[in-house]
């Protein structure tokens, strides 16, 4: 059994109270030993940065130990330890001038030769409240805890000059870098001091630094300045997109009320056109009839009767047509009378007819022309509506209805 095993009490350990850092290749441990100490340690295989303070499991075990409002110790193991990355510093500040925990005395041990400047900048930066030393093994950094509760932990030894120097020169370093302290003034000595040239070369640096600092604010400023204007820029747009779709839908709203109109006149047109065909279909129907009826020559018979079954016929198309006209097709000869304005009544009857599958033949009858006339219309129609040779009035009506 080890001495350590045989001084120090058994430490209380949950699973939970471990962080596990796999890309920076450690795991963190906390313990608590006796009632008031905690001991911090890394597991891992090779020499490794310290990434994170993991301030939250931290303050989560100070609550769960009963530590969080209490005076505790804390004892920290560096063994594999070589650096504490920038993050990690930053955390520490929060934790110690921010959530203020109740530190007393933090005893480091096994410390690599690179990180001993990192803990000598730390207990030169930490509040008065807390007492910082390092030991070389955790028995001995157990026995400080112990002897620090007794009130027998030695005082610190008087500095040396060169010792008080080195601590305010560490001490300046960590503000500037933990804490973004540009502004303090360092104390350089004299010009034939040996330190001269450190002092001031700090000062120098804390210079750059605070040039660097308005700089970024400028540019943070800068940034914030574009970006808000970006944000008018957009809000203005959008106010407009906003009013001139207000406008498109009153026009839209005042061109279906117009709309409406019309196709609520054209039903009381088309219900009149329908009442007069029947009765004209009728007419031609008795006289039809009457001329069966006729004791005349059969040539002359065969004449008349003809011309009715024609006229009866074209007046079934119209009717048919009156029948079959839709509210769309009401809209399709809205559009196209507004696109092509050279178009009479007669030939937006045509289109019509023609985008509602109507052959030749039968819209010459319902328009009151030959077949031939029909065509001679069709070929000015061709021009009117600004067609190529080779392009279909049937193919351009159809897809214009579809656009509707």
């Amino acid at each position: 059994m080890s001495k350590e095993e045989v001084d120090t009490p058994p430490a209380l350990q949950e699973k939970h109270w471990e962080k596990e850092h796999r890309q920076a290749g450690y795991t963190k441990h906390f313990k608590l030993i006796d009632s008031n100490v905690l001991h911090v340690s890394v597991e891992a295989r090779q020499k490794i940065t310290l990434e994170w303070m993991d301030v939250d499991l931290f303050e989560t075990i100070l609550d769960q130990t009963g530590l969080i409002n209490t005076p505790f110790h804390c004892i920290w193991d560096f063994t594999h330890i070589s650096e504490i990355s920038y993050h990690y510093k930053k955390d520490i500040t929060k934790l110690l001038y921010n959530r203020n925990p109740q530190f007393r005395l933090i005893v480091f041990y096994n410390m690599e030769p690179g990180a001993r400047v990192i803990v000598e900048s730390f207990a030169a930066v930490v509040p008065d409240s807390i007492r910082v030393i390092m030991t070389d093994t955790y028995q001995e950094a157990y026995d400080a805890v112990r002897a620090y509760e007794k009130g027998e932990l030695p005082e610190p030894p008087v500095e040396t000059p060169a010792e008080v120097m080195k601590r305010n020169f560490l001490a300046y370093l960590a503000r500037m870098s933990w804490f973004d302290m540009f502004d303090e003034h360092i104390n350089v000595p004299s010009f034939d001091d040996k330190y001269y040239s450190f002092f001031k070369a700090l000062e120098a640096m804390q210079a750059d630094l605070r040039e660097k600092e308005k700089e970024k604010a400028m540019e943070l400023e800068q940034l914030k300045n574009d970006y808000e204007q970006k944000i008018t820029e957009s809000v203005i747009k959008l106010n407009a997109q906003i009013e001139l779709n207000k406008k498109q839908a009153r026009e839209h709203e005042k061109e279906m009320a117009e709309l409406k109109s019309r196709i609520a006149n054209q039903d009381m047109e088309l219900t009149r056109v329908s009442t007069a065909i029947a009765e004209k279909t009728t007419a031609l129907r008795n006289l039809l009839d009457q001329i069966y009826a006729l004791d005349i020559d059969q040539d002359q018979k065969r004449q008349m009767t003809d011309s009715c079954l024609s006229l009866i016929e074209t007046e079934t198309i119209e009717k048919r047509l009156n029948i079959e006209l839709t509210e769309s097709d009401s809209v399709f000869l809205s559009k196209l009378q507004k696109k092509h304005p050279n178009l009479n009544q007669r030939e937006l009857r045509i289109s019509l007819l023609v985008k509602l599958n109507y052959d030749t033949r039968e819209i010459a009858r319902s328009v009151g022309i030959s077949t031939r006339g029909m065509e001679s219309i069709r070929y000015r129609m061709h021009k009117k509506l600004g067609l190529g040779k080779h392009q279909s009035i049937k193919t351009y009506l159809s897809d214009l209805a579809a656009t509707f």
